[in-house]
Protein backbone atom coordinates (compact mmCIF):
# COMPACT_ATOMS: atom_id res chain seq x y z
CA UNK A 1 0.00 0.00 0.00
CA UNK A 2 1.46 3.35 -1.04
CA UNK A 3 0.32 6.61 0.50
CA UNK A 4 -0.38 9.80 -1.49
CA UNK A 5 -0.44 13.33 1.24
CA UNK A 6 -13.45 -9.24 -12.14
CA UNK A 7 -15.86 -8.52 -15.12
CA UNK A 8 -19.52 -8.68 -14.11
CA UNK A 9 -20.96 -12.14 -14.77
CA UNK A 10 -22.19 -12.42 -18.34
CA UNK A 11 -25.74 -12.90 -17.12
CA UNK A 12 -25.69 -9.41 -15.60
CA UNK A 13 -24.26 -7.55 -18.58
CA UNK A 14 -26.69 -6.09 -21.08
CA UNK A 15 -25.80 -5.20 -24.62
CA UNK A 16 -24.60 -1.61 -24.57
CA UNK A 17 -25.96 1.71 -23.40
CA UNK A 18 -29.56 0.96 -24.35
CA UNK A 19 -29.82 -1.63 -21.59
CA UNK A 20 -31.65 0.66 -19.18
CA UNK A 21 -34.99 -0.98 -18.26
CA UNK A 22 -37.16 -1.97 -15.39
CA UNK A 23 -36.40 -5.48 -14.08
CA UNK A 24 -38.94 -8.20 -14.69
CA UNK A 25 -38.83 -9.12 -11.02
CA UNK A 26 -37.67 -7.04 -8.10
CA UNK A 27 -37.84 -8.27 -4.50
CA UNK A 28 -40.62 -6.63 -2.53
CA UNK A 29 -39.18 -4.11 -0.03
CA UNK A 30 -39.83 -4.95 3.58
CA UNK A 31 -39.15 -1.69 5.39
CA UNK A 32 -40.24 1.10 3.08
CA UNK A 33 -43.47 1.62 1.16
CA UNK A 34 -43.84 0.50 -2.42
CA UNK A 35 -43.54 3.68 -4.50
CA UNK A 36 -46.74 4.79 -6.15
CA UNK A 37 -44.93 5.17 -9.46
CA UNK A 38 -41.25 4.73 -10.23
CA UNK A 39 -40.00 7.26 -12.79
CA UNK A 40 -39.91 5.92 -16.32
CA UNK A 41 -36.40 4.74 -17.29
CA UNK A 42 -36.34 7.18 -20.19
CA UNK A 43 -36.56 10.03 -17.69
CA UNK A 44 -32.93 9.46 -16.73
CA UNK A 45 -30.13 10.76 -18.96
CA UNK A 46 -27.93 8.46 -20.99
CA UNK A 47 -24.79 8.42 -18.77
CA UNK A 48 -26.15 5.67 -16.48
CA UNK A 49 -27.94 2.34 -16.95
CA UNK A 50 -29.63 -0.09 -14.57
CA UNK A 51 -28.50 -3.71 -14.42
CA UNK A 52 -29.60 -6.68 -12.38
CA UNK A 53 -27.28 -9.08 -10.58
CA UNK A 54 -29.50 -11.72 -9.01
CA UNK A 55 -31.66 -9.88 -6.44
CA UNK A 56 -29.43 -6.80 -6.59
CA UNK A 57 -30.01 -3.70 -8.65
CA UNK A 58 -26.90 -1.85 -9.83
CA UNK A 59 -26.47 1.52 -11.48
CA UNK A 60 -23.66 1.51 -14.05
CA UNK A 61 -22.00 3.78 -16.62
CA UNK A 62 -21.96 2.41 -20.19
CA UNK A 63 -18.90 4.55 -20.99
CA UNK A 64 -16.95 2.84 -18.21
CA UNK A 65 -18.24 -0.58 -19.26
CA UNK A 66 -16.84 0.11 -22.71
CA UNK A 67 -13.49 1.30 -21.33
CA UNK A 68 -12.68 -2.03 -19.68
CA UNK A 69 -13.72 -1.54 -16.06
CA UNK A 70 -16.60 -2.93 -13.99
CA UNK A 71 -18.12 -0.14 -11.90
CA UNK A 72 -21.49 0.06 -10.19
CA UNK A 73 -23.46 1.75 -7.43
CA UNK A 74 -25.76 -0.41 -5.29
CA UNK A 75 -29.47 0.41 -4.89
CA UNK A 76 -31.44 -0.44 -1.75
CA UNK A 77 -32.98 -3.85 -2.63
CA UNK A 78 -31.52 -7.33 -2.38
CA UNK A 79 -30.11 -7.45 1.15
CA UNK A 80 -31.11 -8.80 4.54
CA UNK A 81 -30.88 -5.70 6.74
CA UNK A 82 -34.13 -4.52 8.31
CA UNK A 83 -35.74 -1.36 9.63
CA UNK A 84 -34.02 1.87 8.64
CA UNK A 85 -31.19 -0.17 7.09
CA UNK A 86 -33.39 -2.19 4.73
CA UNK A 87 -32.20 -3.83 2.87
CA UNK A 88 -28.74 -3.71 1.24
CA UNK A 89 -26.85 -1.64 3.80
CA UNK A 90 -23.12 -2.16 3.20
CA UNK A 91 -21.64 -0.20 6.11
CA UNK A 92 -20.37 -1.67 9.38
CA UNK A 93 -20.27 1.74 11.06
CA UNK A 94 -23.89 2.95 11.10
CA UNK A 95 -25.39 0.72 13.82
CA UNK A 96 -26.71 -2.13 11.69
CA UNK A 97 -26.32 -5.78 12.75
CA UNK A 98 -22.79 -6.74 11.61
CA UNK A 99 -23.93 -10.22 10.57
CA UNK A 100 -26.51 -8.65 8.24
CA UNK A 101 -23.92 -6.32 6.75
CA UNK A 102 -21.51 -9.18 6.10
CA UNK A 103 -24.28 -11.16 4.41
CA UNK A 104 -25.10 -8.12 2.29
CA UNK A 105 -21.44 -7.85 1.31
CA UNK A 106 -21.37 -11.55 0.45
CA UNK A 107 -24.39 -11.06 -1.81
CA UNK A 108 -22.81 -8.05 -3.47
CA UNK A 109 -19.58 -9.93 -4.09
CA UNK A 110 -21.49 -12.86 -5.60
CA UNK A 111 -23.47 -10.54 -7.85
CA UNK A 112 -20.24 -8.86 -8.95
CA UNK A 113 -18.50 -12.16 -9.70
CA UNK A 114 -16.03 -11.68 -6.86
CA UNK A 115 -15.32 -12.81 -3.30
CA UNK A 116 -15.70 -10.61 -0.22
CA UNK A 117 -11.96 -11.08 0.30
CA UNK A 118 -11.32 -9.26 -3.03
CA UNK A 119 -12.74 -6.00 -1.68
CA UNK A 120 -10.78 -3.08 -0.27
CA UNK A 121 -12.70 -0.56 1.87
CA UNK A 122 -11.51 2.93 2.79
CA UNK A 123 -11.72 4.39 6.29
CA UNK A 124 -13.36 7.60 5.08
CA UNK A 125 -12.78 10.86 6.97
CA UNK A 126 -14.18 13.56 4.62
CA UNK A 127 -10.71 14.61 3.56
CA UNK A 128 -8.45 14.42 0.54
CA UNK A 129 -6.32 11.42 1.50
CA UNK A 130 -5.52 8.97 -1.31
CA UNK A 131 -4.05 5.49 -1.03
CA UNK A 132 -2.70 3.29 -3.79
CA UNK A 133 -3.63 -0.32 -3.05
CA UNK A 134 -2.56 -3.63 -4.57
CA UNK A 135 -3.07 -7.39 -4.36
CA UNK A 136 -1.64 -7.47 -0.84
CA UNK A 137 -4.41 -5.17 0.36
CA UNK A 138 -7.27 -7.46 -0.73
CA UNK A 139 -9.74 -7.99 2.10
CA UNK A 140 -8.88 -4.75 3.91
CA UNK A 141 -12.00 -3.62 5.74
CA UNK A 142 -14.12 -6.32 4.11
CA UNK A 143 -14.95 -8.17 7.32
CA UNK A 144 -14.13 -5.67 10.06
CA UNK A 145 -13.51 -1.98 10.64
CA UNK A 146 -10.21 -2.86 12.29
CA UNK A 147 -8.27 -3.14 9.05
CA UNK A 148 -9.83 -0.60 6.69
CA UNK A 149 -7.38 1.54 4.73
CA UNK A 150 -7.12 4.33 7.32
CA UNK A 151 -7.88 8.04 6.86
CA UNK A 152 -8.59 7.67 3.17
CA UNK A 153 -11.26 9.08 0.87
CA UNK A 154 -9.89 7.80 -2.43
CA UNK A 155 -8.48 4.42 -3.42
CA UNK A 156 -6.30 3.86 -6.51
CA UNK A 157 -5.08 0.59 -8.05
CA UNK A 158 -3.46 -0.98 -11.08
CA UNK A 159 -4.26 -4.52 -9.91
CA UNK A 160 -7.01 -6.32 -11.87
CA UNK A 161 -9.33 -8.23 -9.59
CA UNK A 162 -8.96 -5.88 -6.61
CA UNK A 163 -12.44 -4.46 -5.94
CA UNK A 164 -12.30 -0.89 -4.68
CA UNK A 165 -15.21 0.08 -2.40
CA UNK A 166 -16.46 3.49 -1.27
CA UNK A 167 -19.55 3.99 0.93
CA UNK A 168 -21.89 6.98 0.70
CA UNK A 169 -25.41 8.18 1.52
CA UNK A 170 -25.58 11.71 -0.01
CA UNK A 171 -21.89 12.40 -0.61
CA UNK A 172 -20.66 12.00 -4.17
CA UNK A 173 -19.17 8.66 -5.31
CA UNK A 174 -16.72 9.13 -8.18
CA UNK A 175 -15.01 6.45 -10.29
CA UNK A 176 -12.02 7.28 -12.49
CA UNK A 177 -10.51 4.97 -15.12
CA UNK A 178 -7.56 5.44 -17.45
CA UNK A 179 -7.91 2.62 -20.00
CA UNK A 180 -4.56 3.49 -21.60
CA UNK A 181 -2.45 3.21 -18.45
CA UNK A 182 -4.73 0.68 -16.72
CA UNK A 183 -5.30 2.75 -13.59
CA UNK A 184 -8.52 2.86 -11.56
CA UNK A 185 -9.72 5.06 -8.67
CA UNK A 186 -12.81 5.35 -6.48
CA UNK A 187 -13.49 8.57 -4.57
CA UNK A 188 -15.76 9.70 -1.73
CA UNK A 189 -16.50 13.44 -1.96
CA UNK A 190 -18.74 15.18 0.55
CA UNK A 191 -18.67 18.96 0.77
CA UNK A 192 -15.42 18.91 2.73
CA UNK A 193 -13.77 16.52 0.28
CA UNK A 194 -15.08 18.56 -2.62
CA UNK A 195 -13.62 21.76 -1.16
CA UNK A 196 -10.34 19.87 -0.59
CA UNK A 197 -10.48 18.68 -4.23
CA UNK A 198 -10.20 14.99 -3.34
CA UNK A 199 -11.08 13.97 -6.90
CA UNK A 200 -8.15 16.02 -8.19
CA UNK A 201 -5.92 14.36 -5.59
CA UNK A 202 -7.00 10.99 -6.96
CA UNK A 203 -6.17 12.10 -10.51
CA UNK A 204 -2.73 13.22 -9.29
CA UNK A 205 -2.13 9.85 -7.62
CA UNK A 206 -3.14 8.12 -10.86
CA UNK A 207 -0.52 10.18 -12.68
CA UNK A 208 2.23 8.72 -10.47
CA UNK A 209 1.24 5.34 -11.93
CA UNK A 210 1.52 6.48 -15.55
CA UNK A 211 -1.95 7.89 -16.10
CA UNK A 212 -2.66 11.07 -18.06
CA UNK A 213 -5.71 13.17 -17.09
CA UNK A 214 -6.64 13.47 -20.77
CA UNK A 215 -7.14 9.70 -20.88
CA UNK A 216 -9.31 9.46 -17.76
CA UNK A 217 -12.98 8.54 -18.03
CA UNK A 218 -15.04 9.58 -15.00
CA UNK A 219 -18.37 8.46 -13.60
CA UNK A 220 -20.09 10.61 -10.99
CA UNK A 221 -22.78 8.71 -9.08
CA UNK A 222 -25.93 9.36 -7.04
CA UNK A 223 -25.72 12.16 -4.50
CA UNK A 224 -27.98 14.61 -2.74
CA UNK A 225 -29.40 17.08 -5.29
CA UNK A 226 -29.03 20.82 -4.86
CA UNK A 227 -32.80 21.17 -4.42
CA UNK A 228 -32.51 19.25 -1.12
CA UNK A 229 -29.04 20.31 -0.02
CA UNK A 230 -29.39 23.47 2.01
CA UNK A 231 -26.16 24.63 3.67
CA UNK A 232 -25.24 27.34 6.13
CA UNK A 233 -22.63 30.07 6.37
CA UNK A 234 -19.77 27.74 7.31
CA UNK A 235 -20.15 25.66 4.15
CA UNK A 236 -20.77 28.74 2.00
CA UNK A 237 -17.60 30.33 3.32
CA UNK A 238 -15.53 27.20 2.67
CA UNK A 239 -16.90 26.77 -0.85
CA UNK A 240 -16.38 30.39 -1.88
CA UNK A 241 -12.87 30.43 -0.40
CA UNK A 242 -12.03 27.34 -2.45
CA UNK A 243 -13.82 28.17 -5.70
CA UNK A 244 -14.64 31.88 -5.64
CA UNK A 245 -18.05 32.99 -6.85
CA UNK A 246 -19.13 29.60 -8.15
CA UNK A 247 -22.45 28.99 -9.95
CA UNK A 248 -22.99 25.73 -8.09
CA UNK A 249 -23.77 27.42 -4.76
CA UNK A 250 -26.73 29.79 -4.86
CA UNK A 251 -28.72 31.73 -2.26
CA UNK A 252 -31.78 30.02 -0.87
CA UNK A 253 -35.05 31.70 0.04
CA UNK A 254 -34.17 31.34 3.72
CA UNK A 255 -31.78 33.95 5.10
CA UNK A 256 -28.11 32.91 5.43
CA UNK A 257 -28.79 29.66 3.61
CA UNK A 258 -27.58 28.40 0.25
CA UNK A 259 -28.17 25.42 -2.07
CA UNK A 260 -25.05 23.46 -3.01
CA UNK A 261 -24.77 21.36 -6.19
CA UNK A 262 -22.11 18.76 -5.39
CA UNK A 263 -22.40 17.13 -8.82
CA UNK A 264 -21.42 20.33 -10.63
CA UNK A 265 -18.71 21.12 -8.09
CA UNK A 266 -17.02 17.77 -8.60
CA UNK A 267 -17.33 18.06 -12.38
CA UNK A 268 -15.44 21.36 -12.08
CA UNK A 269 -12.77 19.79 -9.85
CA UNK A 270 -12.18 17.08 -12.46
CA UNK A 271 -12.02 19.47 -15.40
CA UNK A 272 -9.57 21.67 -13.48
CA UNK A 273 -7.47 18.52 -12.94
CA UNK A 274 -7.34 17.99 -16.72
CA UNK A 275 -10.10 15.44 -17.30
CA UNK A 276 -11.90 16.41 -20.55
CA UNK A 277 -15.50 17.48 -19.90
CA UNK A 278 -16.98 15.08 -22.52
CA UNK A 279 -15.36 12.20 -20.60
CA UNK A 280 -17.16 13.02 -17.34
CA UNK A 281 -20.45 11.12 -17.07
CA UNK A 282 -22.77 12.41 -14.33
CA UNK A 283 -25.92 10.61 -13.27
CA UNK A 284 -28.97 12.72 -12.46
CA UNK A 285 -30.47 10.06 -10.19
CA UNK A 286 -30.32 11.41 -6.63
CA UNK A 287 -30.03 9.81 -3.26
CA UNK A 288 -33.12 9.97 -1.08
CA UNK A 289 -36.76 10.58 -1.99
CA UNK A 290 -37.88 10.96 -5.56
CA UNK A 291 -41.36 11.98 -4.43
CA UNK A 292 -42.60 12.82 -0.92
CA UNK A 293 -44.07 9.35 -0.48
CA UNK A 294 -41.23 7.46 -2.19
CA UNK A 295 -37.92 6.68 -0.45
CA UNK A 296 -36.05 6.53 -3.74
CA UNK A 297 -33.43 4.14 -4.97
CA UNK A 298 -30.55 5.06 -2.66
CA UNK A 299 -29.96 5.72 1.04
CA UNK A 300 -29.89 9.38 2.12
CA UNK A 301 -28.46 10.51 5.44
CA UNK A 302 -30.27 13.84 5.24
CA UNK A 303 -33.60 12.10 4.69
CA UNK A 304 -33.33 9.52 7.49
CA UNK A 305 -30.91 9.15 10.37
CA UNK A 306 -29.69 6.57 10.98
CA UNK A 307 -29.71 4.95 7.56
CA UNK A 308 -27.73 2.49 5.49
CA UNK A 309 -24.97 3.19 2.99
CA UNK A 310 -24.73 2.42 -0.71
CA UNK A 311 -21.44 1.22 -2.18
CA UNK A 312 -19.54 2.36 -5.22
CA UNK A 313 -17.52 -0.65 -6.32
CA UNK A 314 -15.11 -0.91 -9.23
CA UNK A 315 -12.58 -3.36 -10.64
CA UNK A 316 -10.17 -3.49 -13.56
CA UNK A 317 -10.84 -6.39 -15.90
CA UNK A 318 -8.13 -9.02 -16.19
CA UNK A 319 -6.00 -8.58 -19.27
CA UNK A 320 -7.67 -5.28 -20.17
CA UNK A 321 -10.78 -7.05 -21.47
CA UNK A 322 -13.52 -4.80 -22.81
Amino acid sequence: MTSHTEPLPASTISAGPTARREPTAWPEPTAWPEPTAWPEPTAWPEPTAWREAGPLRLLTWPALDASGVDAAVTARPGGVSSGVYASLNLSLSVGDDPASVLENRRRLAAGFGARPADFVFAGQVHGAGVQVVCEADRGSGAFSLDDVIPATDALVTTSPGVVLAILTADCVPVVLHDPVAGVLACVHAGWRGTVARVSAAAVAAMQTLGSRPADVIAGIGPAIPAARYQVGTDVHRAVTQAFGSAPFIRPDADPDRWRLDLWSANRLVLTEAGVPAPQIHVTQIPTGPIKPTDPGYFFSDRSARPCGRLALIARLRTGGDR
